[in-house]
C-alpha cells in the first residue's frame, strides 16, 4: 500500500562532467517507474526536429521575463545569450498526478530550487575521484585544456556544497548510481513526514467501520 500518493520532485545535480545526464537516462530506461522528466523553458530558437513542450517550452524573451515576474520559475539562468528556466506550474501539475518529476540541473540552479520547493528531494551526483572526473572531461573531447581546468576548479567548489543536498550518490558505475536513486525515491515515499498523517487517517477510518 502506497500512502504518499503525491509525486516527488527529484533534483539531480552535480559538477559538469560527472555524468548527470547519463545517470538520468539510465533511470528512465528502467521499467515500471513513474518518472517524468521536467521540460525547461528557453528563449532560444528551436533546432531542427525539436518539439515545443517535449524538448523545451520555446518562448520569447518578453514571455520569459514575465514568468520571472510572476514567480513561476523555480530556477533560471542565462547561457550564451539565451535564458533557460524551470516552469513551476508545469512541475506542480505533474506532481499532483502522482508523477516523480526529475529535474537535472547545475548546482546553482539546484540551490534556487531548494529555496522554493522545500519538500523536494535533492541528490548530489559525485565523481569517484577528481582523476576520474578529469578523465571524463578529457574523453568528451569538446573543450580545451584550460577550460577543463576551469571546470575542475569549479567542481572542487561545488563538491563543497554537497552538504546542502539530502543525498550523495557516487557515479562509479551508471547502473549502480541509477539503482541508488531509485532506492532513495522508494525510501522517501515511506518517510513518516510524508505518510504518517495519511496512515493515521486511514486507521481512524477503519476503526470507525
Amino acid at each position: 500500500m502506497k500512502l504518499n500518493t503525491k509525486g516527488l520532485l527529484v533534483v539531480i545535480s552535480g559538477p559538469s562532467g560527472v555524468g548527470k545526464g547519463t545517470v538520468r537516462k539510465a533511470l528512465f530506461n528502467r521499467t515500471g517507474h513513474n518518472l517524468d522528466y521536467s521540460v525547461s523553458m528557453t528563449t532560444r530558437a528551436p533546432r531542427d526536429g525539436e518539439v515545443n513542450g517535449v524538448d523545451y517550452y520555446f518562448v520569447s524573451k518578453k514571455e520569459f521575463l514575465s514568468q520571472i515576474d510572476k514567480g513561476n520559475l523555480l530556477e533560471y539562468a542565462e547561457f550564451v545569450g539565451n535564458l533557460y528556466g524551470t516552469p513551476k506550474d508545469k512541475v506542480e501539475e505533474k506532481l499532483a498526478l502522482g508523477h516523480e518529476v526529475v529535474l537535472e540541473i547545475e548546482v546553482n540552479g539546484a540551490m534556487q530550487v531548494r529555496e522554493k520547493m522545500k519538500d523536494a528531494v535533492f541528490i548530489f551526483i559525485a565523481p569517484p575521484s577528481y582523476d576520474a572526473l578529469e578523465k571524463r572531461l578529457v574523453r568528451r573531447g569538446t573543450e580545451r585544456g584550460e577550460v577543463i581546468k576551469e571546470r575542475l576548479d569549479k567542481a572542487h567548489r561545488e563538491i563543497n556544497l554537497a552538504n546542502n543536498y539530502d543525498y550523495i550518490v557516487i557515479n562509479d558505475e551508471v547502473d549502480n548510481a541509477a539503482d541508488r536513486i531509485m532506492a532513495i525515491i522508494r525510501a522517501e515515499h515511506a518517510k513518516c513526514s510524508r505518510t504518517l498523517d495519511e496512515y493515521l487517517k486511514l486507521m481512524e477510518e477503519t476503526n470507525n467501520d
